[in-house]
């Protein structure tokens, strides 16, 4: 009798001043979280992965601006366990079914004082924890100011870190590989120039934060179904090695205004000793709410090229004319102004494009700079500075529309916001109307920039909610959103299928703006892609940049063989083949490989993985029988060894590999590759060198036998 109450008096003191310990187990077993409230009420948590520890003793919680904070002094009223396991079917995906299985913890907890109720909800998968606070409706709590988020996530050493710098505005950066401690030291080496950046901390990281302990457990930290609320970034305590939430601000400093009932995004964890586990987790997208959208048959993957590429380099212009200091739309008149030569959206070389996309099987063909404004449109602070429906003289939009319709061709649309949110709210309406009625399926937004109004950031909860009220209008009209400079996806594409990409990270671009490190690649499906899919626009064949402009010297740090396996491993339903058409032509056996590839997946499996080395990942095309793998390879020369098990016992196929020549090397000899064709069959095995910033591809088709006669087998 003395031991039971003995037992029960620890779990309600705890052995560190805790009280009310609830412990919640993922559905096998392997993690453990364990949530308790300190003696002053502060509530707290912890979790383990087979039992060690990967987040110690942390604090939840909440300052609210002018009022009693929601931190401390809470008593528990009442718990609530359930446990859920269903199997759903995303509209497009990596894989063809999702299994959302989890235990959860709901906490209810009261603070006398004021009177107040504040849920804490717990959900533990196999692959990590999410948490979030609610806000029940309640007369004591109804609209309030947050000025901080006090969550915490304890590391328990000095981790390896992939990480970004903190910033309200940019996720363009390099990632830095570092331990926690190291932060400080490398924050300004980390920082580069952009359209709009600000910073917070010198010790301030973004998420998705990627870690490896010196156990080597994996540890990622991020948020799910961001909505109605503002972005996490975390800053680090570097002696305690504790991050703590760092909400962007509005222009006043605000975090976020809530009106009760409520919910936060999801905090979340995952964790594992396997770092393919971290690549083929589904618990962000499990985290959001089902889909929406009744009809969602209009909603279609699409592989597409553009006249995007000889702008971004210098080759060609965005503007009609270099006669005007300013724009004024409605009153400039450009039938008044000599054309500058350079102009790249023009009816006749938009033509071109169409013709090169009917000819090898591309979806559409997006035109950037086609409508009047480009001018004047960066950097001016402008309000009114496009209208997305105003043509430059030498872009007849009737011409094309019907020349792409002749051409079984989809047009894509460009609206470049220029950071003036007002302004495209102003005219999306209409926007979208004219995509409807010239068959633009899709549209590519963008917010180069500082955020109008003045003041606000491109990740504070204004803007945030405009990216959703951008996706949601575009629903109305049957119009897919691939936003770039916007914020970083957290897993909403669930919720709306028509969020179909995203950049909100360093992407190709960079490659012409002087370069990004060899392993980005290896690091970004660890970190970006935890939330979604990006629009990387991969595809690059010519890596002198010279060559196109002859006063840029950038290099793209990559193989053409680390090209094509980008279509593999950064994942996205929306694929650009970027560069010139007249580039493809040099190579056209290695353009074979993207015109073949696939865009959406009955299943993914991850082969080999590695932050910062390498990563190699195996795709089924949805419904059919075909493969497709990928691999991409970091700063240093590598074997890659592999096995074929995934494919369908009994059965032959042809395996086209596309790799790396011997002597090939991102920098000295980028477009050395070899292609070689095998039969190969669920009992193969295959060990393939890939050079620094190189990888290999592999098409893995079924074939007769007629087909296969004359192949090595591998």
């Amino acid at each position: 009798m003395k031991k039971s109450l003995l037992i029960f008096f620890l779990c309600i003191i705890g052995m560190n001043n805790t009280i009310f310990a609830q412990t919640l187990n993922s559905p096998d077993g392997q993690l453990e979280m364990n949530f308790s409230l300190l003696e002053d009420g502060t509530p707290v948590y912890d979790l383990s992965y087979k039992g060690n520890k990967v987040i110690t003793t942390s604090k939840l919680g909440l300052d609210l601006k002018d009022e009693k904070d929601l931190l401390a002094d809470f008593k528990i009223q009442k718990t609530e366990r359930t446990t859920f396991d269903k199997t759903w079917t995303p509209v497009w995906g990596e894989t063809r079914q999702i299994r959302n299985h989890y235990n959860e913890l709901e906490v209810h907890l009261f603070q006398p004082a004021t009177d107040r109720n504040l849920v804490v909800k717990f959900r533990l998968f196999n692959d990590g924890l999410g948490f979030r606070y609610e806000f029940p409706e309640q007369k004591s709590l109804v609209y309030f100011v947050i000025e901080e988020e006090r969550t915490q996530f304890a590391m328990t050493g000095d981790h390896t870190a992939f990480w970004i710098p903190g910033d309200y505005d940019s996720q363009e950066y390099d990632y830095t590989e570092s331990r926690l401690s190291e932060i400080r030291d490398k924050f300004d080496v980390a920082l580069t120039d952009n359209a709009s950046q600000e910073q917070f901390s010198k010790t301030g990281v973004q998420t998705s934060l990627m870690m490896k302990t010196d156990e080597n457990i994996y540890i990622n930290l991020h948020e799910a179904a961001l909505k109605e609320y503002s972005l996490m970034n975390l800053n680090l305590d570097d002696e305690k090695m504790i991050f703590e939430s760092w909400l962007t601000p509005d222009a006043i400093g605000n975090k976020a205004y809530i009106q009760a009932p409520a919910v936060s995004p999801w905090r979340t964890i995952m964790v594992s000793d396997d770092a393919r586990d971290i690549l083929s987790s589904n618990m962000n997208l499990n985290l959001n709410e089902p889909n929406k959208l009744d009809d969602t048959s209009w909603i279609k993957p699409m592989k597409y090229i553009g006249v995007w590429w000889e702008m971004i380099t210098g080759k060609s212009s965005w503007n009609y004319t270099d006669e005007l200091p300013s724009v004024k739309l409605g009153e400039t008149d450009y039938s008044k102004t000599k054309p500058n030569g350079k102009h790249a959206a023009n009816t006749g070389h938009v033509k071109e494009y169409i013709d090169f996309a009917a000819e090898h099987g591309f979806d559409g063909v997006l035109v950037e700079g086609w409508n009047e404004g480009w001018e004047d449109w960066f950097g001016n602070s402008k309000d009114y500075v496009f209208d997305f429906v105003t043509p430059y003289p030498d872009f007849d939009v009737e011409a094309i529309h019907e020349y792409a319709q002749s051409k079984g061709v989809k047009m894509i649309m460009h609206h470049e916001t220029s950071g003036a949110i007002r302004n495209y709210e102003r005219h999306m309406d209409t926007a979208y109307q004219f995509m409807n009625k010239y068959d633009y399926p899709a549209v590519k937004s963008g917010y180069v920039g500082d955020i109008i109004p003045r003041g606000e950031y491109h990740y504070g909860q204004w803007a945030i909610n405009h990216f959703l009220y951008a996706v949601k209008k575009a629903a109305d009209y049957k119009v897919m959103v691939n936003a770039h400079e916007a914020v970083r996806p957290t897993g909403l594409r669930r919720t709306y299928p028509n969020l179909i990409g995203n950049e909100s990270a360093r992407g190709t671009e960079f490659q012409a703006f002087g370069g990004s490190k060899p392993n980005h690649v290896t690091i970004l499906p660890f970190t970006r892609l935890i939330g979604g899919p990006m629009d990387y626009t991969p595809g690059i064949f010519e890596m002198d940049i010279s060559k196109l402009n002859p006063d840029n010297n950038s290099h793209v740090n990559s193989t053409i063989a680390n090209q094509l396996a980008l279509y593999v491993t950064m994942y996205s339903p929306l694929q650009m083949a970027a560069d010139l058409p007249e580039h493809y032509m040099r190579f056209p056996d290695a353009f074979q490989f993207i015109k073949d590839v696939a865009l959406d997946w009955d299943e993914s499996i991850y082969l080999e993985a590695e932050p910062g080395d390498y990563i190699t990942v195996a795709r089924k095309e949805k419904g059919s029988g075909n493969w497709f793998l990928g691999n991409v390879n970091g700063n240093e020369a590598r074997i890659s060894k592999i096995k074929f098990d995934f494919l369908e016992k009994g059965k032959e196929y042809i395996a086209t590999i596309y790799s790396d020549a011997a002597d090939a090397h991102y920098k000295t000899n980028p477009q050395a590759y070899e292609i070689k064709k095998y039969r190969v069959n669920n009992k193969s095995s295959l060990s393939q060198k890939s050079v620094p910033g190189g990888g290999y591809a592999i098409s893995i088709m079924e074939a007769d036998k007629t087909e296969l006669k004359n192949l090595k087998k591998l």
